[in-house]
């Protein structure tokens, strides 16, 4: 997404280059990275951040250095950067509300989370604790750790089950949508009302249920595309645009109704994944400044 963002801007005269490169999700590697990047004298650095705190001496390093640093889809704690992220808390609060008007407020749920310790994971999950302390009807039964993949929280989801009472929903935070599902298919009950996280398997599964049973459900998560809204809120503040220090992104929400479009050009493997253009980052820097809703993505895709 991010090469392919770059290329074009490049192509269009906006920048003279935006190389790429992959730290492994390694804290000690980024802050490698990042050193270097502050003695070429880059003007700009976007960081999907491997911790909140380990990068903050060199990110200060790169501030005082003049350079523009921005993180993206992750939180760091010094305070000079401009951070690109979702609502994450918003993203638990469209889980319960849909969940509890399909249960007419009333029934047992499961919810999987992410990463133990993670800042994300604790912001979708206090979303949804909240959201869910206003439908007094609604009862956790269990909490198991998916760490954002099927296969793990097939496992988990696996292990807790014999143990469980009937589900009625699942709340989830993204990618554990088509595991857990079929954790319940593999125990002989009932698909419970799952959330999905907009991958292509959890979408596809949905589709096939749905034309099979009439399943229905909600879809919503992040984009991988988020890097795009990274680059060009650097390249808006390097042009002179008023930026504020926090943009907020739109979290991809996929009803029903939009299914099969979303589907129709994802790749096997993918996720949903709007392309953002300069001027609907713009719109959302507008948004964040006017402290309006960010404009919700569209219903299309890029292939990944």
């Amino acid at each position: 997404n991010w090469q392919e963002i770059a290329a074009q801007a490049q192509k269009d005269g906006l920048i003279r280059e935006a190389p790429a490169v992959s730290a492994n999700n390694s804290a000690s590697e980024q802050a490698a990275h990042i050193q270097e990047m502050i003695v070429k004298g880059v003007n700009a650095i976007v960081i999907l951040a491997a911790s909140d705190t380990a990068l903050n001496g060199v990110i200060r390093d790169a501030c005082n250095a003049g350079i523009v640093v921005v993180v993206m889809a992750s939180l760091v704690t010094e305070r000079c950067v401009y951070t690109v992220d979702y609502n994450w808390s918003a993203m638990g609060r469209v889980e319960v509300d849909y969940i509890a008007e399909r249960l007419k407020g009333k029934g047992t749920l499961l919810e999987i989370r992410g990463i133990a310790g993670d800042a994300t994971d604790q912001n979708i999950s206090d979303g949804i604790r909240k959201a869910a302390s206003d439908y007094p009807g609604l009862k956790f039964a269990k909490t198991v750790y998916g760490n954002w993949t099927a296969s793990v929280a097939r496992k988990e989801v696996a292990l807790v089950l014999p143990s469980l009472p009937s589900i009625d929903a699942v709340a989830t935070q993204g990618g554990d949508g088509y595991g857990a599902a079929m954790a319940f298919k593999a125990a002989g009950r009932p698909l419970p009302i799952i959330v999905m996280g907009n991958r292509q398997d959890e979408l596809a599964l949905w589709k096939q249920e749905r034309d099979a049973n009439g399943y229905e459900t909600v879809s919503v998560s992040a984009s991988p595309s988020v890097s795009q809204v990274g680059f060009w809120v650097a390249q808006q503040i390097l042009a002179g645009k008023q930026v504020p220090k926090f943009v907020e992104v739109p979290l991809v929400r996929i009803d029903g109704k939009d299914l099969d479009t979303w589907l129709a050009t994802m790749p096997v493997g993918g996720a949903a994944n709007p392309p953002y253009s300069q001027a609907s980052v713009a719109a959302m820097i507008d948004a964040a400044i006017n402290k309006t809703a960010p404009p919700a993505p569209l219903p299309e895709v890029t292939k990944q």
